[in-house]
């Protein structure tokens, strides 16, 4: 899956070397029990999540705003690369099923590369369109996925076992 038709005016992309190492970085993104505690931005909070790490699997999220509201996410991985790439899209369900109606239709493609100093950690979020694109960018990527990552990173000496 290595060629996505790159179209840099409807991707969204937030590039970051952090002190972790990149095995850390993969479970925490791969693991149900080391994602929930940093997925998403605080005050919400990740409230129960699926997943099963294979083409076609499930990736699914449940969160929780600071006034009770949940948001349930359900997904689908197109790729898995371990321990360098994770792609995985809102637009498909399990099995590839299309999901109708998605909250935010867009699809991620992660990159960690082991560099001096730690992981780069790359996100890329392709939409269709600009609508979409825009959509996401005023819910809050910037802010929602930098917030989510500095988590990550705070969490990621916690992880043992």
């Amino acid at each position: 899956m290595a060629n996505t038709n790159d179209d840099g005016r409807l991707d969204l992309t937030l590039t970051r070397t952090v002190d972790i190492p990149r095995d850390l970085i993969w479970r925490a993104w791969t693991e149900p029990r080391h994602l929930m505690p940093w997925f998403c931005p605080k005050p919400w909070q990740t409230i129960d999540c699926q997943i099963d790490l294979r083409p076609g699997g499930i990736f699914r999220t449940v969160m929780r705003g600071p006034e009770e509201q949940t948001m349930d996410n359900t997904g689908c991985y197109l790729e898995i690369v371990k321990p360098e790439r994770l792609t995985f899209t809102s637009v498909l369900g399990p099995g590839f099923r299309p999901v109708v109606d998605p909250f935010l239709p867009f699809t991620a493609i992660l990159t960690f590369e082991t560099v001096a100093g730690g992981t780069r950690y790359n996100v890329v979020a392709l939409h269709r369109n600009d609508a979409d694109r825009q959509r996401h960018a005023e819910t809050g990527f910037d802010q929602g996925w930098s917030k989510a990552l500095d988590q990550l990173v705070a969490y990621a000496p916690s992880m043992t076992g």
